[in-house]
């Protein structure tokens, strides 16, 4: 892999572990504060490679707050149920108040 790319990646982790508990943010918003804002799927990838790097990816979603990644935990419902554990409402993969916890990178960082 091209340095370049792991650079992304790496801003990718730093980013998201800044992420409030509680709080959840989209692929876009991430790839947005990086200045690379067509880059929400290149975000995804990142967090699919993030096990194991302390980063909660589980507190990304994606723009409609929806459970996008939530095959990449293992475990049925993991994701679901680690952003439950937080006090996130999830129903039918999908999170319901999604504009009261939606942390925005370029407004808090």
């Amino acid at each position: 892999m091209k340095t370049k790319t792991l650079n992304f990646f790496e801003k990718v982790y730093e980013v998201a572990k800044q992420i409030p508990y509680g709080r959840v943010t989209s692929f876009g918003a991430i790839a947005n504060f990086l200045g690379a804002a067509k880059s929400a799927r290149m975000v995804g990838y990142a967090l699919k490679g993030s096990v194991g790097k302390d980063v909660p990816a589980h507190r990304v979603v994606n723009r409609k707050g929806l459970l996008t990644g939530k095959h990449h935990f293992e475990g049925t419902n993991l994701m679901q149920q680690l952003l439950e554990s937080e006090g996130v409402l999830v129903r039918d993969n999908q999170v319901q108040n999604l504009d009261e916890i939606f942390w925005d990178p370029s407004k808090e960082l």
